[in-house]
């Protein structure tokens, strides 16, 4: 039999073909996360950082799409490599392509899709992504001797050559984020251990550098989460997906970045990054700064203070908790009062369900109560849980 050449359009189907079997095969029954809004914004959820078959990733841009509005992403950045080609004899080199074609797609669904790319070179100042870019085309990539199916930089890039793209990506107007800091390729001996290298330093002076990926892949990075608290910058969680996300997310939902706009739109995005008004929201988990993460929790629930007796004498006050949230709380509750049947004061405040709560009152008559929540799965620092106070009113 005469072998079937491997065109664009075949490599694309039988792509498309396998993801999707596989994604049905693997899909949870609900993917799409509920989550609150707080007072003022509304919450978004995006997705800045995956990969096509127009880098190094193995689905179709279309598929990408598919994959985002069926998890109920409101926004995704597809962010190809400026520095390698996965198919160079099978796809032509075009930075823009993936973003037209998955900007077409996403006319059938509800999802943003932001032009972005990730630049990668294997020295400092490492990978990043430029989101908002308007021709990834015209970002250079001069540090490389050789891109095509293998990654081959230049002996001794200049800091020139390595700086280019992003005073590029800058020029058209761009957010640039670092991902995943690790010691994958780091020299110690040149940079020492610190991952925020002298040259971030310089980028950051210089507006060259704005958030760093505290969650990449569904992994926490206590090191990005100090970076992003000492630096001031915007944090983010992404899943930098290659292949088939709902295999790798099968038992959880995707690492997401919530993000905090005044409007839905991709103008209302580049605000609220430009503001560091996110959240990275992980297995069970959120982190952000104070401000956001107490309005979300506080925005999550529905909390009630009812009086009421037990064993027909003792009055007591019982506190009824409604999540209205896909987060299970983990917290540990405290009053001025004292809880009835509550050990240390921890409970879960599992999602969609009311969690009711006994306080003791020895008679007293209070017209409201004062509650206090350490959320230990809502970090406002990489070494601090929330701490979020509510007065109740208590009804009879």
């Amino acid at each position: 039999m005469k072998p079937t050449k491997l065109t664009p359009l075949l490599l694309a189907c039988l792509l498309g073909l396998g993801t999707e079997l596989s994604a049905q095969s693997g899909s949870k029954k609900d993917e799409k996360v509920k989550l609150p809004d707080i007072p003022g914004y509304q919450t978004l959820k995006g997705d800045f950082h995956m990969h096509t078959v127009f880098s190094d990733g193995h689905v179709w841009p279309s598929f990408r799409l598919y994959e985002a509005d069926r998890d109920g992403l409101d926004a995704i950045s597809i962010t190809e490599h400026i520095d390698y080609e996965g198919y160079p004899d099978e796809i032509r080199k075009d930075y823009n392509k993936s973003h037209q074609i998955a900007t077409e797609s996403a006319a059938k669904t509800n999802v943003l899709v932001i032009q972005g790319v990730e630049i990668s070179p294997r020295v400092t100042p490492y990978h990043h992504n430029a989101l908002f870019v308007k021709d990834a085309n015209k970002l250079p990539a001069d540090y490389m001797k050789d891109g095509k199916k293998k990654f081959v930089m230049k002996d001794s890039p200049t800091e020139k050559q390595l700086l280019a793209p992003f005073w590029e990506a800058r020029k058209q107007g761009a957010f640039i984020f670092y991902n995943h800091p690790n010691y994958r390729w780091w020299d110690k001996d040149r940079y020492g251990l610190d991952l925020f290298s002298d040259l971030h330093r310089k980028m950051l002076e210089e507006g060259l550098l704005h958030g760093v990926e505290v969650v990449n892949s569904g992994i926490y990075n206590l090191e990005a989460h100090r970076m992003g608290e000492k630096y001031n910058l915007t944090m983010l969680a992404n899943s930098d997906e290659h292949r088939d996300i709902s295999y790798t997310y099968r038992h959880s939902h995707r690492p997401m970045t919530l993000v905090f706009v005044k409007e839905r739109s991709e103008e209302g995005i580049r605000e609220a990054l430009q503001e560091r008004r996110t959240a990275v929201y992980f297995d069970d988990y959120l982190v952000g700064r104070e401000k956001e993460m107490d309005a979300f929790f506080k925005a999550s629930l529905e909390v009630k203070a009812v009086k009421s007796t037990q064993r027909n004498v003792e009055p007591v006050i019982q506190i009824h908790m409604q999540n209205n949230s896909d987060i299970p709380y983990e917290v540990v509750c405290q009053s001025d009062l004292d809880f009835k049947n509550l050990p240390l004061g921890r409970v879960t405040l599992q999602p969609h369900e009311t969690t009711t709560l006994t306080l003791t009152t020895l008679w007293q008559e209070l017209p409201e109560v004062p509650l206090r929540f350490e959320v230990h799965n809502v970090l406002i620092s990489p070494e601090k849980a929330l701490v979020s106070e509510l007065r109740v009113k208590v009804m009879e």
